[in-house]
């Protein structure tokens, strides 16, 4: 990967809610996908979650993201050449004050040197999880085996 997509692809990383820097960052139309590409379940718990166009959503789901969850922590492990970065993050919830820590994921495609498309992947049940209140849920994921009980 250039060097300079990698720094492109940082500065975006590091000026989430700043409007002006990603519309010089990104293409007009460019595509966000976080998590999943839609899922009015997961929409329900993480409402930023899903696909969105044009600078200003991504904008708005750092914002939401930023609302839900203070960042403590936010590392790039390893870069790949296919404009990949690796990494961690660690957030604490604002309403329940639970840290989870996540392995993430985040692809980006240029046109250029703007970005045109990210796919940003994460342990969305683990960061789920801290904003879970009580109760429990049922779940049958092993035709062998039992119903299991979280």
């Amino acid at each position: 990967m250039s060097t300079n997509l990698t720094a492109v692809l940082q500065e975006l990383l590091q000026n989430t809610s700043n409007l002006k820097v990603l519309r010089q960052l990104m293409t007009p139309d460019v595509t966000y996908v976080s998590l999943n590409f839609e899922n009015p379940e997961l929409k329900k718990v993480m409402p930023w979650a899903g696909t969105h166009k044009c600078p200003q959503a991504l904008a708005d789901v750092f914002g939401a993201i930023q609302r839900f969850w203070n960042t403590l922590d936010f590392k790039v492990t390893e870069q790949g050449s296919r404009v990949a970065l690796f990494g961690s993050f660690t957030y604490k919830s604002n309403a329940t004050g639970k840290e989870i820590t996540s392995p993430f994921s985040l692809l980006a495609r240029f046109e250029g040197d703007k970005v045109a498309y990210v796919q940003f992947l994460e342990d969305s049940y683990g960061t789920a999880g801290s904003f879970k209140t009580g109760g429990a849920t049922r779940f049958h994921s092993d035709p062998s085996g039992k119903e299991v009980e979280v």
